[in-house]
């Protein structure tokens, strides 16, 4: 398991998904979480920075988790998701600000995605708004951008909703690159 949470925690940093401290990863194990403690850097995760705690309930270990656990929480009660990857792909949050949903524009991208909604959320950061309105969005999308803060994608592995996270900014790259050259 903390093979797997390493990977793609590395692979986040790597690819400029996540900064050296931002986005969390979990994965739901029945009624338990198994999440990434609140402030661990992704893209060098130990055995301690795996937080178990309850898919409902609280208990002694939940102080520790990642303070986005009730989205996390909520999308797993929502949805058929075993896994959940938040990043910050710094390309999909610029155009989640000027955008209400984002197409893609490139033929993998509408392929693999479709579209990707834009959630706008008066507060972003681990708020209930966003648990409530989130899992709505990812039981029809296999990712979602919350305005100005962050991608949310859920898989049935943490390899596929990360994948999903890299097509997003994959897609809004394109996007940025194509606008761009157009102003010339």
């Amino acid at each position: 398991m903390l093979n797997n949470f390493q990977r793609i925690g590395r692979d986040l940093c790597l690819t400029g998904l996540n900064n050296s401290h931002s986005g969390n990863l979990s994965v739901r194990q029945g009624d338990r979480i198994i999440i990434t403690r609140t402030g661990s850097m992704l893209g060098y995760l130990e055995e301690n920075d795996l937080i178990e705690t309850g898919l409902i309930t609280n208990d002694a270990n939940t102080v520790l988790a990642s303070m986005e656990i009730g989205v996390h929480r909520a999308v797993y009660r929502s949805t058929p998701a075993l896994a959940v990857v938040h990043a910050h792909p710094v390309h999909a949050i610029s155009i989640s600000l000027l955008e209400e949903e984002i197409i893609p524009i490139d033929s993998e991208g509408a392929f693999l995605l479709d579209k990707i909604p834009v959630l706008r959320a008066k507060c972003t950061i681990g708020s209930p708004e966003v648990e409530e309105k989130l899992p709505f969005l990812l039981r029809k999308y296999k990712i979602a951008i919350v305005r100005g803060h962050g991608s949310f994608a859920a898989g049935h592995t943490l390899e596929e909703a990360y994948h999903w996270t890299s097509c997003l900014e994959n897609v809004c790259r394109i996007i940025y690159l194509t606008r761009t050259l157009k102003r010339k």
